[in-house]
């Protein structure tokens, strides 16, 4: 299959290292999605593999220098996996996880295309020379002295190379010194062929060094152990007994879901297609549905959550779609009007924006039944709020909503499906969707002509943001200036007036009235206003695709998936976008600096859930069920506690 130069594309370049060249091409074919994600958790995966994607900015001979140190040989002409060629701004790789060679063009900085090249005749099983090599150097040559791993058997230690012994290589691991005086670390040498017992430590804060010789690692595992045990069983229970209601299932009506499908104003992806088929098909079963939907922002979740309102009120159920904001809820509720404007189908909403008065004609009508769709806010949660008969629940932004309250949204009646929508899950939900204890959609594939913001981090600057911003409005477009510090705004105005005097600014800020900011973000939409200056209030809901350039302030203090969410914002079209992350330079602590060298590592569409798992190496991925963020992943790491509980759920089942 070739793939045209005009198309967004990423390729997935493995390095050489002994794991990964005894693997076939099948396997990196069938757990591509898997590598992606542990390229972000996992330290090691991120050394040794590459993404590449068109549209990037990225210097060829930076590029060449990366190749190179994941082990790729450049060479005259191409015949084995591992090599690469190169001619002027073409690169020609054969990647060791893929059966045909690929060409990357370069223009300039920018990656142009990615092509793939036919097959090399008799060439892509063998191995190229250097890989021979490598094949006969430890396994584990890829950990660095100093990296921490964990030993089954003893617990976790400190790698600290390879030794010889008796003409045998050992790898050194280095654990607690014993109590006393002066006393030194005990070692640990472990023979290649033991090497199966080790495995990098993957966990989210600086771990203990245990002791050799000492009962302390096999009470540890005992308890993490016990833990998954109880952590498994609740969690298929939990399953089991949501498996056992029933309730009618949803009949499709398909001259009137084709109509509807028809009129999306977009070009329907494969993933968007698929993702519909997946919700719809939950939806003519008898068992409730609780699925995840992911999907980057932009990329149609929307769209997906009409279509399954629209199916439960064509089977006479009422659909509840909840918004973690009033702006979001005012967003779709214009959004779900007009695409079901044409059809029998009563939208209503139900927020602060609405008079008290509105608000108690909207709850009568919930009662008696008169309404089919409500697009509502946490409003949704006050107790006088009564469905008469509530058949599907939306949560929108699903990371957005406490435990206490998706709870209560669920325990609002028995028996209602539950469609969660996401682009950067929380940690918690993510591994509960990844434990394939809950069903989960994924739209990866960008919207046609869709183009990737281009991300800058940068050192606060009022040059680059006066250049950024004279660069927008040159080409008639908007920006966003977020201030996230309230009393700073009226300031950071004042600044912006006197470097662009033309400019049309406005603000808007969490202590405004629902009205006001309503009124601004339309006189925005309408390009009544050039810069909207905002905290983070604009995080979620909007899609103004003449606003392409944004510039946060400080963007050492917000959240990885809020930055993420922030960037949403623009490049909702085909204009290239540019998102500005400035840190002030002095002051930069080292989680936030982890948090800007991800956001820079993913500016690529489809982003969201890598965002998500690197996000869950920073902050911890916590207990599954519960609101801890900590649990016991950290006393054992992320790798060995998975492990356990994929096993002690198998066991489970059996």
């Amino acid at each position: 299959m070739s793939i045209t130069p005009d198309t967004d594309n990423s390729l997935l370049i493995v390095g050489l290292t002994p794991q990964f060249l005894e693997k076939p091409v099948v396997w990196y074919e069938e757990h591509q999605r898997e590598i992606t994600q542990a390229r972000i958790a996992n330290r090691l995966w991120r050394d040794k593999t590459l993404v590449i994607n068109t549209g990037i900015t990225r210097k060829l001979s930076e590029f060449l220098r990366e190749l190179h140190d994941i082990g790729y040989v450049t060479v005259i002409t191409l015949e084995h996996p591992g090599e690469l060629t190169r001619t002027g701004g073409t690169i020609t790789i054969f990647p060791i996880n893929t059966r045909h060679p690929w060409r990357i063009e370069f223009v300039g900085n920018t990656i142009e295309s990615l092509i793939e090249l036919p097959k090399i005749e008799s060439k892509e099983e063998q191995k190229s020379p250097e890989a021979i090599r490598l094949l006969k150097k430890s396994k584990l040559e890829w950990l660095r002295a100093g990296d921490f791993v964990v030993h089954t058997d003893h617990g976790i230690g400190i790698y600290r190379g390879i030794i010889t012994k008796n003409d045998k290589p050992y790898l050194a691991l280095e654990y607690a010194a014993p109590q006393g005086k002066d006393a030194q670390a005990d070692m640990l040498y472990v023979p290649e062929e033991l090497t199966e017992k080790i495995s990098a430590y993957i966990g989210f804060r600086t771990p203990s060094i245990h002791r050799l010789g000492t009962p302390a690692w096999e009470h540890t595992k005992k308890r993490v152990r016990e833990d998954v045990i109880k952590l498994a069983q609740d969690l298929l229970r939990l399953y089991a007994e949501r498996a056992l209601v029933e309730r009618p299932p949803y009949e499709p009506i398909p001259e009137l879901e084709d109509q509807l499908a028809a009129g999306f104003a977009h070009d329907e992806t494969p993933d968007q297609t698929t993702a519909s088929e997946e919700i719809l098909a939950d939806m003519t079963k008898r068992q409730p549905m609780d699925r995840l939907l992911l999907a980057d922002v932009g990329f149609g979740k929307t769209e997906m959550a009409v279509r399954a309102a629209f199916r439960a009120a064509l089977g006479s159920r009422q659909v509840a779609i909840i918004c973690p904001t009033t702006i979001l809820c005012d967003q779709h509720y214009e959004t779900f009007r007009e695409r079901l404007k044409n059809f029998p189908v009563t939208v209503a909403r139900l927020s602060r924006l609405d008079s008290k008065p509105a608000q108690r004609e909207t709850l009568k009508k919930l009662a008696t039944g008169s309404i089919d769709i409500v697009i509502a806010t946490h409003r949704a949660l006050s107790k006088d709020v009564v469905f008469k008969h509530l058949g599907l629940l939306v949560l929108d932004e699903e990371q957005r909503f406490g435990v206490k309250q998706k709870e209560h949204l669920k325990n609002i009646q028995h028996g209602i499906d539950v469609l969660s929508l996401s682009a950067t899950p929380i940690p918690r939900t993510l591994n509960l969707a990844l434990s394939r204890l809950r069903e989960m959609s994924t739209i990866s594939t960008p919207p046609p002509s869709r183009v990737a913001p281009k991300t800058f981090v940068l050192p606060y600057s009022t040059a680059s943001i006066k250049s950024a911003l004279e660069t927008e409005l040159d080409r008639k477009g908007q920006a966003y200036f977020l201030c996230n510090h309230i009393h700073k705004i009226p300031l950071a105005i004042k600044n912006l007036q006197k470097m662009l005097p033309r400019a049309r600014i406005a603000a808007i800020h969490g202590r405004m009235s629902e009205e006001a900011i309503i009124a601004i973000m339309h006189a925005f939409r309408e390009h009544h206003v050039d810069i909207l200056v905002s905290t983070t209030i604009i995080e979620n809901g909007l899609d103004i695709s003449n606003a392409n350039t944004l510039i946060v302030q400080d963007a050492s203090r917000i959240g990885l998936s809020q930055a993420h969410q922030l960037r949403g914002r623009i490049g909702r079209g085909t204009t290239q976008s540019y998102a500005y992350f400035l840190y002030p330079a002095r002051h930069l602590k080292e989680k936030a600096a982890q948090r800007l060298d991800a956001l820079f590592r993913t500016q690529y569409l489809g982003s969201g859930q890598d965002i998500a798992m690197r996000d869950l190496e920073i902050r911890g991925a916590g207990n599954i069920l519960g609101r801890d963020q900590s649990g016991r992943i950290n006393q054992i790491g992320f790798n060995l506690y998975c492990q356990m509980l994929a096993e002690t759920v198998e066991q489970l089942r059996r």
